[in-house]
């Protein structure tokens, strides 16, 4: 029987076992519909049994379909399992370079990357700047954190990490009529006063970068509006209040690469330290001001 088994047919039938629907698995395929209904009817003959059931236009997994299912997510996870460990030694020791904003860098990212090291993963991060489109061979990156405010094409991975949250903060215990603003965002005053038109009454001052914003604020020069990310640290420590939750920059902080992540076990090593990292942080500030959803 083995011998027989396609291991094509086997992905196509656990793909639309977990999307339950051939058009959403044909999609994650990159294949056509007819292509994997092709594939399922063809093991389905092989086995001689039902795998579907179709109720009011949804796909139900019949007794014997969850039964192969459950032996493909053991297969396919140790599948991954391998493949992870060979890559493993092939990029051992190898550093992989990740571009990201710079006040998330500053921050965030940089005030962890001592925990990521000692975590012994044999391989390092070396970190650049940058926002917005980029350049993978030219400017030497393996990865990218972004935020989804522009159009990276159909050429680029990507892979959603959390969603944006931000806050307007102050240094002092009373409130300001200055208000800070990064110009490094695009149309973010223009959101930001759309969704609260009270804000247009303030004296706004416009600084290049957040993290200009963070030290003025800091410095007591007035309030700013940055993202939970990058003032985590001086909301633990009480450094700076939180005047308002503001929901207005409705973006999200996504993975980039040039190929596959799952192509390269550092990578996905790194995507879900990322993930991990970063839902540990919002929840956190969630947990202690609450209103975050």
């Amino acid at each position: 029987m083995i011998e027989r088994l396609s291991l094509n047919s086997l992905k196509f039938f656990y793909y639309v076992a977990i999307e339950g629907s051939v058009t959403i698995a044909a999609e994650r395929l990159y294949v056509t519909q007819s292509a994997v209904s092709r594939q399922i009817k063809n093991l389905e003959d092989l086995l001689n049994i039902t795998l579907f059931e179709r109720k009011n236009k949804s796909l139900i997994l019949t007794t014997e379909g969850k039964v192969l299912l459950n032996c493909c997510q053991h297969v396919f996870n140790q599948l991954d399992s391998c493949i992870v460990s060979i890559s493993q030694q092939k990029y051992k020791n190898n550093n992989l370079t990740v571009s990201c904003e710079a006040t998330i860098s500053m921050k965030w990212l940089i005030p962890r990357m001592v925990q990521f090291n000692e975590l012994n993963l044999g391989f390092g991060i070396t970190l650049l700047t940058g926002g917005g489109p980029l350049d993978f061979q030219n400017q030497n990156i393996d990865l990218a954190i972004r935020r989804d405010d522009f159009a990276w094409g159909n050429h680029i991975y990507s892979t959603k990490i959390i969603d944006e949250f931000m806050f307007m903060i102050n240094a002092n215990h009373q409130s300001s009529s200055n208000l800070l603003l990064s110009t490094s965002r695009p149309k973010f005053l223009h959101n930001l006063v759309r969704e609260y038109p009270e804000i247009a009454t303030m004296n706004t001052i416009e600084l290049d970068h957040f993290y200009l914003c963070i030290e003025a604020c800091l410095s007591g020069l007035g309030q700013t509006v940055v993202s939970g990310f990058m003032v985590e640290h001086e909301l633990e420590h009480d450094f700076v209040q939180v005047e308002k939750y503001l929901d207005f920059d409705h973006s999200a902080y996504y993975l980039l690469a040039p190929t596959p992540i799952e192509e390269d076990s550092r990578k996905v090593i790194f995507r879900d330290w990322l993930i991990k990292e970063m839902q540990s942080t919002q929840q956190n500030l969630c947990n202690k001001f609450g209103g975050l959803k």
